[in-house]
């Protein structure tokens, strides 16, 4: 029974014709953790952009801001529900610009315009309370945990140059604040400013004065939560890393103060590039990154240990994204490599730019349905458990291999991510009982022997209680009639579609045998869920 599930899990799947199969070996130490994610790793941003925010010819936005998303759209409702919970971040570029209509606010709560002279080329924008209200009960509704990110240009000066001066003018947050207190939302964390460090994206503050801003902040929090049962997190600075900036930041701003450091990232470059899906396929490029992942970890554990840090917000390819590319089944291979090298390096949560709106919404936006990079984030929060596990292969940097603590189930689920067009990979797990034993053996076909020879020497899946038949559980993500671009995502040869009712389908999974070789297709992605790997690190998890 177990080989006619893995025959049929192979022959299931449309798939190019492989040149190769590689026959190989991944070594997972299962008895200690190397990292932990956060409770609620998966996040998704919700942008500020109106519909006049347009890019390369193109307008990708449409009613997709905060202002104007339609709240009432029930797959809306039910794409976020299906996370329980989805965390959200609630902030982008023109957050700096947005004015709160609450309390003693003398502007006139006025949309955000086209302005030549303003940040990002708009205007100022306005959030009455009446939209503040829709939005908490829409996110309370779905069971959204909220991060909100605060204006922190309102009441500073700025010169001729993007250098803003003067203390940030806490006013308007408060009463933003004190009314959300009323009401009795539960905002679970305050983002401080959006892209203002270092040299900053069209505006910068000094890392001196933010410091000193972020105390006065967290008193400020600390003040109007004092009767509260729990105390949203203070987190800042939201933008890109710069090693002397965030170093100079937490060391104004001290202990106590920061909870969360909060970087950005867009590591294709711009959305306009016609080179986007060679960089998303390109090991070596996507590999530069996991630089930045450790020098924020090393800055935090060295400078201000008592903070975590998250990704803030992310698309892959900045200015709304790639057109036919950030929306198709190939972005996936950028976004869970993505999830599982910040992983390692101690990201507590990974905010995706954006839920919707733009060419990288994890929705469509004009139809609310889900691009292929929702279910793959959506398997990720189900299946990846916070324990990260080291996983060791020696073989293609084509084959990039993650290990985690199950979420829901004992064992391990493994991510498997291959990125080559020619090569098959039969994969051994082994569990770090023969740490010497390396096998990369080519064939072209498939060799009986080998899967012998592995089980003989590898011990992956622990001591067994009896000779019952094991099954692990697998899940192969490939795309639509072997297309990279295509918008729909095959899961174990099944499409991925809304059920006749317009819900989220189910992410059903194959049983395999657990002594036959984990088989990853060419251009394809697996979550392979092993509930009788022993791992001694993940009894906590």
């Amino acid at each position: 029974m177990g080989l006619w599930f893995f025959l049929f899990l192979v022959n299931s799947v449309p798939l190019r014709l492989a040149h190769e199969l590689v026959e190989t070996g991944i070594t997972v130490k299962g008895d200690s953790v190397i990292a932990k994610n956060g409770d609620n790793f998966i996040c998704a941003t919700l942008d500020w952009w109106p519909e006049t925010k347009c890019n390369y010819d193109q307008c990708p936005w449409g009613q997709a801001s905060v202002l104007n998303l339609d709240l009432n759209n029930s797959l809306l409702a039910k794409a976020i529900k299906a996370f329980n919970p989805l965390r959200i971040r609630i902030g982008g570029s023109l957050q700096d610009q947005v004015l709160y209509d609450v309390g003693d606010l003398k502007s006139p709560c006025l949309p955000f315009e086209r302005k030549s002279d303003g940040l990002f080329g708009f205007s100022s924008g306005c959030l009455s309370m009446d939209r503040w209200d829709e939005l908490n009960e829409f996110l309370s509704r779905t069971g959204a945990i909220i991060t909100f990110g605060l204006n922190a240009l309102y009441g500073r000066h700025h010169s001729s140059t993007n250098v803003w001066y003067g203390p940030w003018d806490s006013s308007n947050a408060r009463d933003l604040m004190k009314y959300t207190i009323a009401k009795g939302y539960q905002v679970d964390s305050w983002e401080f400013g959006n892209e203002l460090s270092g040299p900053g994206v069209s505006a910068r503050v000094s890392a001196k004065q933010y410091g000193q801003d972020l105390i006065n902040l967290k008193a400020l929090i600390d003040q109007l939560y004092e009767n509260s049962s729990s105390r949203p997190l203070v987190i800042a600075p939201g933008g890109f890393f710069y090693p002397n900036w965030f170093t100079e930041l937490l060391h104004t701003s001290g202990p106590g103060v920061l909870n969360v450091i909060t970087h950005h990232i867009y590591n294709l470059g711009p959305g306009s590039d016609p080179n986007l899906v060679n960089k998303i396929l390109n090991p070596a490029h996507l590999s530069q990154i996991s630089q930045t992942f450790r020098d924020v970890w090393l800055t935090i554990k060295n400078s201000g240990p008592w903070a975590t840090p998250w990704v803030g917000e992310a698309g892959g390819a900045y200015n709304s994204g790639g057109r036919d590319v950030s929306d198709t089944f190939v972005n996936s291979f950028w976004y869970l490599d993505q999830l599982g090298m910040s992983s390692i390096y101690h990201t507590k949560a990974y905010c995706r730019q954006s839920l919707i709106g733009g060419n990288y919404g994890l929705l469509d936006r004009p139809t609310f349905e889900p691009n292929p990079d929702y279910y793959s984030a959506l398997l990720w929060h189900r299946l990846m458990g916070k324990g990260v596990l080291a996983a060791k292969f020696d073989g293609s940097p084509y084959l990039r291999t993650y290990a985690h603590c199950s979420k829901s189930t004992m064992g391990v689920t493994l991510l498997l991510i291959n990125m080559s067009n020619s090569t098959r990979f039969n994969i051994m797990v082994e569990n770090e009982v023969n740490d010497d034993i390396r096998l990369e053996v080519k064939t072209d076909k498939g060799d009986r022997s080998f899967v012998d020879r592995v089980k003989k020497s590898f011990s992956w899946i622990g001591k067994r209680a009896s000779d019952e038949q094991l099954h692990r559980q697998e899940y192969h993500l490939t795309p639509k009639d072997g297309y990279l671009k295509s918008r729909t995502m095959l899961l174990n040869g099944n499409p991925l579609e809304l059920t006749d009712y317009g819900d989220i389908p189910n992410l059903d999974r194959v049983l395999v045998d657990a002594e036959l070789p984990i088989s990853i297709a060419p251009l394809s992605i697996a979550f392979v869920n092993m509930p009788h790997f022993e791992a001694e690190a993940c009894s906590d998890h």
